[in-house]
């Protein structure tokens, strides 16, 4: 067993397409209209057929306040590894985007932690 896609509850499916394509530089998988929302999946570029990112709309009742505690907690959604956090971090404060959590040193890993800017927080991690 192996996963397939991971979901993100997002409030603003063409904003996070931005975000996560153009500045966290995923690539698209799959854009396919359902109605007023998208099938929308997205890949790491250098692994095309790795598993997929889903940007779910955050349509269901439970989702808003549930991303809005963990948000207001300072806790990420979820993570994503880098294999140079420091340099990932210039990169991406370069392009404008927040930081909650500055890269810090967490043991045998370096953390660092952004806002997606459709309501979630995203830790990247440096592992070993």
């Amino acid at each position: 067993m192996k996963i397939w896609i991971s979901g993100i509850a997002v409030d603003d499916q063409a904003k996070a397409f931005d975000f996560y394509t153009n500045k966290l530089g995923f690539k698209v998988k799959n854009d396919i209209p359902m109605g007023e929302h998208r099938w929308l999946t997205l890949v790491d570029p250098n692994n095309e057929n790795g598993t997929e990112l889903s940007l779910e709309p955050n349509i269901h009742p439970a989702v808003p306040p549930y991303n809005a505690h963990l948000k207001k907690d300072g806790i990420p959604i979820t993570s994503f590894a880098v294999d140079d956090l420091e340099s990932e971090y210039q990169r991406l404060k370069a392009l404008d985007v927040i930081f909650t959590q500055e890269p810090t040193d967490a043991g045998d890993y370096k953390i660092a932690t952004l806002d997606d800017t459709c309501g979630n927080l995203i830790q990247l991690i440096q592992l070993g």
